[in-house]
Parts: structure tokens; C-alpha cells; sequence
């Protein structure tokens, strides 16, 4: 199985394909490293340190990590949107509210035009 490269290396997220919570294969992933090497290094300090103190720390990590995006993010446009979204869902919906609502006002004026009048007798006049 080939590793894939990450295209967006913008942040620390937990994996979708990871095993438990995703939080081996997000760092390694991040890190450009083997998943199979960081799986291996937290049993290994699970084993030393003993179950608590690295269980209790893996868990924090999957509760402060983000998840990973289901789309991939291309620009910063849509970077500043999932991070909006992950830190405040309401204002995500705020923004797509009034982006839709700004679209509906354009769509609205060129169907008025298209409907007016003048566009008619334009229209007759150029054919």
C-alpha cells in the first residue's frame, strides 16, 4: 500500500481512516511519517509509561484535534470556512445564509432585466 502525501499540510487533524479516534494516523500523516512507526511508538510508550498517563493523553489528543476535512481543502477561502464552521457552526451558517441571500439579489435583478421591456425591444432590434 503506497502512502498517500497530503496536499494540505495546514493543520493537525485526526484521520477519518484511523483505528481508534484517528489520532496515530493524523499525526503521522502531518508529520510525513509511517503510520505503522507511530502506532508502534504509542503501544510502546503505553507499555512503558504504563496505561494511564498515555491513554488519558490520547484521549485528550482526540478530543482537541480536529477532525479531518471530508472534502479536501483547496484554497483559503475554503480553509477560513471549515474553520469557521469547526469553531462556531452557528456563524458558518450565518455566512452561507447571507452568501445565498447575495446570490438570490443577483439572480433576481438579471431576471428582471431579462424580463423588462427593454430587453425585449433590444433583443428584437440585434436580430
Amino acid at each position: 500500500m503506497t502512502r498517500k502525501r497530503r496536499t494540505n499540510n495546514r493543520g493537525l487533524y485526526r484521520s477519518r481512516q484511523g483505528l481508534i479516534f484517528g489520532v496515530c494516523r493524523g499525526i503521522a500523516e502531518y508529520f510525513d511519517f509511517s503510520v505503522t512507526w507511530t502506532r508502534f511508538l504509542a503501544i510502546f510508550l503505553l507499555l512503558v509509561t504504563g496505561i494511564w498517563p498515555v491513554a488519558g493523553l490520547y484521549f485528550i489528543a482526540a478530543l482537541i484535534m480536529r477532525p479531518e476535512p471530508v472534502i479536501p481543502i483547496h484554497s483559503e477561502d475554503e480553509q477560513e470556512f471549515y474553520d469557521s464552521y469547526t469553531h462556531s457552526r452557528y456563524r458558518a451558517v450565518q455566512r452561507l445564509k447571507h452568501r445565498f441571500q447575495k446570490l438570490e439579489r443577483r439572480i433576481r435583478r438579471m431576471e428582471d432585466f431579462v424580463t423588462s421591456k427593454e430587453f425585449d425591444w433590444e433583443q428584437r432590434l440585434n436580430s
